[in-house]
């Protein structure tokens, strides 16, 4: 059936999520959780001095850049947390 393929999406890896946030946040810690087992629902945590003194909005927009467009396309559910080295 030609029209399903219309709407398949491939999900994105756990790896090349990690890269993406990588090349945004390369002195960054970063960890990465599949909430469901699909690529497709993902926790994130990055602790990074960039995030220092912006809000946690402008943090997560910073995520969000760093994505390339993936949300909403590859990359359907992401649970951010964003915080700084101490």
């Amino acid at each position: 059936m030609i029209y399903l393929n219309l709407f398949y999406k491939m999900a994105i890896l756990q790896e090349d999520l990690q890269e993406l946030i990588f090349r945004a946040f390369p002195q960054a810690e970063i960890k990465i959780t599949d909430l469901a087992g699909d690529n497709d629902h993902f926790a994130v945590e990055i602790i990074c001095n960039s995030f220092a003194g912006k809000s946690r909005i402008a943090q997560h927009k910073m995520v969000n850049e760093a994505l390339k467009g993936k949300l909403g396309t590859q990359l359907h559910a992401l649970q951010i947390k964003t915080l700084t080295k101490k």
